[in-house]
């Protein structure tokens, strides 16, 4: 194959605040900071790629990429996808693992990957493996913190009726009591054919853990996402231990060695990188097909606009979690058909942005080349 070379690079940040109010057990969702980078390639290729926060750090993020990881993309081949990764990553040791790194590793990776696939005419969840065609679809977004018991059966239903097959609740209120008055409410609304799961964002101590799983008990939750901080490992494996619900971790790792850690311990039932945290398209795919290997399932956390593509590429991702992000700076929506998350069809990650949004929104553009 021929070669081509990187010729110059756009970076923007356009900020988007969240459609409804969402917060959970440690923090609100305050503002996702979208970082976009741009490849203009020697062959004509031009491919995009892209990363966010929840309201902090996005300009840092910008100032890595541009100061830092861009000028080293300047004349290399954008096919060597795992090299480039490599160098970067080594290239910026001192500050990895890390949120920061990984949020602009994943901005290059995704675009890279974005030119693979837009090169080679070929959808990305293709491209990567073509596993299934389609992934069960639950959504976030009627389960935030704040909420009554009454609003999340009244959007519990409403989720079920518009076809969904489970929904996630949010839990962490300040006595276990709430938590499962809640639960409660919610599953003797929606029946025993709908999926609900559950996610406390690290907030809760070992102790607290335990008494939850077990209040828990007997309402068929799908999972328990984060209980505890990421780096608590041993606390992760007493819990999974002592109850039979499904234990959830992933959002807050930075890098496969990290999952990997937890898969050796036995330390979760389920596995749920976020392609933006974990760094892009590629240690996301070595961490799915890591997990399979250890009989685990991948339901990613967020992105749902890149994640369908990700779950259908693999055969062990179970679940894509629909919290919409992009429809501001897109053209495109993500489809969906009894249930499930259909993946783009065209080449490339299969998201078409709207540049005339992107750049009357953009608090900066900045170039290399």
């Amino acid at each position: 194959m021929t070669e081509t070379r990187i010729d110059r690079i756009t970076i923007r940040q356009v900020n988007l605040p969240p459609p409804v109010e969402r917060t959970d057990a440690i923090q609100a969702f305050v503002t996702q900071e979208t970082v976009l980078l741009t490849l203009h390639c020697g062959d004509g290729v031009v491919a995009t790629g892209y990363t966010y926060t929840i309201g902090t750090g996005g300009s840092s993020v910008v100032a890595l990429l541009a100061d830092h990881l861009a000028p080293r993309l300047i004349g290399r081949d954008p096919a060597h996808v795992e090299a480039i990764w490599k160098d970067l990553f080594f290239a910026t040791h001192a500050t990895a693992v890390g949120a920061i790194t990984s949020l602009a590793l994943c901005c290059v990776d995704t675009a890279l990957w974005d030119w693979r696939a837009r090169k080679q005419a070929m959808p990305l969840w293709v491209l990567l493996g073509g596993a299934q065609a389609r992934v069960p679809l639950y959504t976030t977004e009627g389960g935030w913190l704040q909420l009554s018991p009454s609003e999340l059966v009244e959007q519990s239903l409403a989720a079920q009726a518009d076809g969904f097959r489970g929904a996630k609740i949010k839990i962490g209120r300040p006595h276990v009591s709430e938590d499962v008055a809640r639960l409660q409410a919610v599953r003797e609304a929606v029946g025993p054919g709908f999926d609900i799961m559950t996610d406390a964002n690290q907030g809760f101590a070992r102790h607290e853990a335990l008494r939850r799983a077990a209040a828990f008990d007997g309402l068929d939750l799908a999972w328990i996402e984060e209980p505890f901080p990421a780096e608590d490992v041993q606390g992760h494996v007493q819990l999974r231990a002592q109850t039979s619900i499904p234990i959830a971790v992933g959002e807050s790792m930075y890098h496969p060695m990290q999952f990997r850690t937890y898969l050796e311990q036995g330390a979760c039932s389920i596995v749920q990188p976020d392609v933006a945290r974990i760094g892009g398209i590629t240690p996301w795919i070595k961490t799915a097909h890591m997990a399979e290997a250890f009989n685990v399932a991948v339901c990613p956390h967020f992105l749902m606009e890149i994640h369908v593509s990700l779950c259908a590429a693999v055969p062990n991702a179970s679940w894509v979690e629909y919290i919409p992000q992009l429809d501001r700076i897109t053209t495109s929506r993500l489809e969906i058909d009894d249930g499930y998350a259909v993946p783009p069809s065209q080449p490339g990650l299969g998201i078409e942005w709207d540049w005339g949004a992107i750049q009357s929104m953009q608090l900066c553009e900045l170039v290399v080349n």
